[in-house]
């Protein structure tokens, strides 16, 4: 089977060759069968949005099958590079539910009915993450009553560590997008045209502006697009806000954190404002962020680790007397859509927590996220951006400048 997307174009990814990708791991580490259900990996695997329970089984040859809620499985099917024969839709009737079901499939695609059954099991920052549930976890045990349910989530993830060309493609065009969300918000802001609005509405109009550049979801599960104002940007410089129905005010600081998808792609960048007036303070605390932004941007290499840049960044706040505002913490991880969480593998000191030693590889994908906050004097700013890494840099894939404006 070819995949949908023609092998020519600037998105293809060759989903074939990942599935195949897989079943190596998975004979290396004598996996007989792998039940995926991790959102990150329903994306990777199908190449398809998948909002409700969804699980994908992949056999030790051939192409999987995905089982989702019967209300959206035709429309995954028609999204995926895979056929609709591949796809199962489950629903609580007959008495039989979706658990019953996926343990049949998977005694059926296995010799003797039995065997290791790879499972993504963990804990995770990011709330839809997608782990076996403890109930799923004893449901699946009995009804593979003599196998081995086996955790086995590294598998993708070590796999999906490094992007190809078609999907740091997909990132490029979605940052493009969230490029034309901003234009659209700082016209809608300039001349006075702040009065009266509020941080939803702020919200609404990068969202209408991204939407027509092609965007097809304010993808963040904490709110679409995160807008905070005034004392909210000082709040851990906003982090993970949705907009108010606060009205954009003088004198005051706004942060426009916005989200667009492009073929499970994400775009991701923030942009800082002060309304007028503004104070000699509010300046110091603008440039002092704009500082360490360039400075963490202009450090991210191959070979650098987390820890490293961490040292690197702290030194050069402490020199300027502002390490006291930053938030700890340069990034996050970011691959197709629900990767959000983690850089590198599960191998730090703290389990399914980012390794601070990991050693950064060309064509990681990951955001740049940073945090100023100054809550008692009601300020804070935020950037994020995604980049890729580079042999002796990054690149930073959302174009849009690196300021922090005043508007009037």
């Amino acid at each position: 089977m070819t995949s949908k997307i023609e092998n020519k174009g600037p998105y293809f990814i060759d989903f074939a060759q990942r599935i195949k990708n897989i079943q190596a791991a998975m004979h290396r580490e004598k996996i007989d069968i792998f039940l995926g259900s991790r959102l990150r990996t329903l994306s990777w695997t199908l190449d398809a949005f998948c909002p409700w329970r969804s699980f994908v089984v992949i056999p030790a040859e051939g192409l999987p099958t995905a089982f989702t809620f019967v209300i959206d499985a035709a429309r995954i099917a028609d999204d995926s590079w895979l056929d609709e024969e591949h796809f199962r839709g489950f629903m609580p009737m007959g008495g039989q539910d979706q658990i019953e079901l996926i343990a049949d499939f998977i005694k059926e695609n296995m010799k003797g009915g039995k065997g290791r059954v790879g499972i993504e099991s963990g804990m995770s920052n990011y709330l839809p993450e997608g782990f076996l549930t403890h109930y799923e976890y004893e449901r699946y045990r009995d009804a593979l009553d003599g196998s081995t349910l086996v955790n086995a989530h590294t598998l993708i993830d070590r796999l999906a560590l490094i992007k190809d060309e078609g999907t740091i493609n997909r990132f490029r065009e979605a940052s493009r997008q969230v490029d034309e969300g901003h234009k659209a918000v700082y016209d809608a802001l300039i001349n006075g045209g702040y009065k009266g609005k509020t941080e939803t509405e702020i919200a609404g109009i990068a969202a209408l502006a991204m939407r027509r550049a092609g965007s097809e979801w304010e993808w963040s599960f904490t709110g679409g697009n995160e807008i905070a104002s005034g004392y909210r940007t000082g709040l851990s410089a906003g982090a993970c806000t949705p907009p108010t129905r606060r009205e954009i005010r003088a004198g005051e600081p706004l942060m426009i954190d916005i989200h667009a998808m492009f073929m499970l792609g994400l775009g991701d960048h923030s942009h800082n404002y002060l309304i007028a007036p503004v104070s000699a303070r509010q300046r110091w605390h603008a440039d002092n962020f704009i500082a360490i932004v360039k400075k963490t941007l202009a450090a991210y290499r191959a070979g650098i680790t987390p820890s490293k840049l961490a040292e690197e960044m702290m030194a050069f706040a402490e020199e300027g007397g502002f390490a006291d505002y930053m938030v700890p913490g340069f990034e996050h991880g970011i691959g197709m859509m629900g990767d959000e969480w983690r850089i590198g593998l599960n191998d730090g000191a703290i389990p399914y927590w980012t390794n601070p030693d990991h050693v950064y590889r060309e064509s990681e994908l990951l955001i740049c996220a940073m945090q100023y906050a100054c809550p008692e004097e009601n300020i804070g700013f935020r950037y994020e951006n995604p980049i890729v890494i580079k042999k002796d840099c990054c690149e930073e894939l959302s174009k849009f400048r690196l300021t922090v404006d005043e508007v009037s």
